[in-house]
């Protein structure tokens, strides 16, 4: 990327575990200079969840090195005066602030928007919660199992006889890091002088607003939502297929595909038997004819059929464990996963999925040891060893 687009903007990051953290990954993929301010002592919540027990020990779990290459650290104690007056000398040289805290939680410690915009009226302030910064819910507390449960998602997961299904990570937190990624990276495009700006993310709504299909055809046409199993509601056949040896996907969305598939098939009598034959028949149908093609598909491979159906034009693809899509030349020759060195040890860690004038955006430096650039950062704000050490010793870093 020969010009990183947020280079030159500042983002203070007081989030934790995820969707904060992920958000602010992003930013820092772009180019943005993120100082992540956590709690002396603890940090990043994140920091101490992950499958490697070691790892959390030490305060630098798997969860918390997954969404913070790229930041440095300071610890900041913001209950006490001058932990916020540290945290307002940063304010007032930053562009950007994202905290993911319980709505309230800012405003008792007397560090909310409208305070810290009298530091900097140009401030950006992003504040993600589980049900936004007001209505009835507000208040509550909100995992990314809670969201995914109230936002409808769940209910329409898994197949007819197994929904209500969480989805199978941190869906919820993810769509409300991104949502808030986006906001602030467009806010950060308004270059006017009264550029300031208020955000406030909910992620029950950010996840609500991917599902535009579902609400619309509920919302206008009626339709109320179900879960389809590994089935598309729109269309047939459109999900997943057993063949000899797995399982494949297949979307055979368009008329011309079905035939096709029927044709590769070696069943081109089933394009025009009267329940196949067009669009709606093949929904009302949706059973016999999965069990039609299951028979077919039996005599060969998943990789055989792939194969003969992506050569036609039918969209098809396997079914891959996660280490068979990251191990795939397709993800790991586009610079996806981007090596890093932590504690003495290289190790891989996922980017943002997009490139950027023909690569990926990479960040410089490996995630921070908790209040690792905490004396870098303070005197970078003008204060000397000796006030450093002051601050220290009041429990202020």
């Amino acid at each position: 990327m020969s010009h990183a687009p947020l280079s030159g903007f500042c983002v203070l990051d007081l989030t934790n575990v995820l969707a904060g953290p992920f958000c602010c990954h992003q930013l820092a993929h772009m180019g943005a200079k993120v100082i992540k301010v956590e709690t002396p002592g603890t940090g990043d919540l994140a920091r101490q969840l992950g499958a490697d027990p070691a790892r959390n020990a030490k305060l630098m779990g798997v969860s918390f090195l997954a969404q913070n290459p790229g930041k440095r650290s300071i610890t900041v104690n913001l209950k006490t005066d001058e932990g916020k007056t540290v945290l307002k000398q940063l304010v007032a040289r930053a562009d950007a602030l994202v905290e993911n805290f319980r709505p309230g939680v800012m405003e008792r410690l007397g560090l909310d928007h409208t305070v810290l915009r009298e530091m900097n009226p140009r401030l950006i302030y992003c504040a993600i919660s589980g049900f936004g910064q007001d209505g009835p819910l507000s208040g509550l507390p909100a995992y990314d199992q809670i969201v995914q449960g109230m936002s409808g998602v769940m209910s329409i997961t898994g197949s007819p006889t197994t929904a209500p299904y969480r989805v199978g990570y941190p869906m919820a937190d993810t769509i409300g890091g991104m949502t808030a990624a986006f906001s602030v990276a467009a806010a950060l495009a308004n270059t006017g002088a009264d550029r300031g700006t208020f955000i406030d993310v909910s992620m029950l709504e950010a996840v609500i607003a991917t599902m535009g299909w579902v609400v619309s055809n509920h919302s206008v046409a009626g339709v109320e939502p179900a879960p389809n199993g590994n089935d598309n509601f729109t269309a047939s056949p459109s999900g997943s297929f057993r063949a000899a040896d797995g399982v494949l996907n297949i979307s055979a969305n368009e008329q011309q595909q079905f035939e096709t598939l029927c044709d590769v098939l070696g069943r081109p009598d089933l394009a025009v038997d009267p329940r196949f034959a067009d669009r709606k028949g093949r929904l009302t149908h949706r059973a016999a004819l999965a069990e039609e093609l299951e028979a077919l598909l039996a005599a060969g491979t998943t990789e055989e059929w792939v194969d003969r159906l992506s050569t036609r034009g039918v969209p098809a693809g396997p079914v891959w464990t996660v280490q068979e899509a990251l191990s795939h030349p397709q993800i790991a020759e586009r610079g996806l996963m981007q090596a890093h060195a932590v504690n003495g040890e290289e190790i891989s860690l996922v980017g943002i999925g997009a490139k950027m004038d023909g690569a990926a955006p990479r960040v410089a430096t490996p995630p921070p040891q908790l209040g690792e650039h905490t004396a870098e950062i303070l005197g970078e704000l003008g204060y000397d060893a000796g006030a450093i050490s002051e601050l220290q010793n009041k429990g202020a870093i």
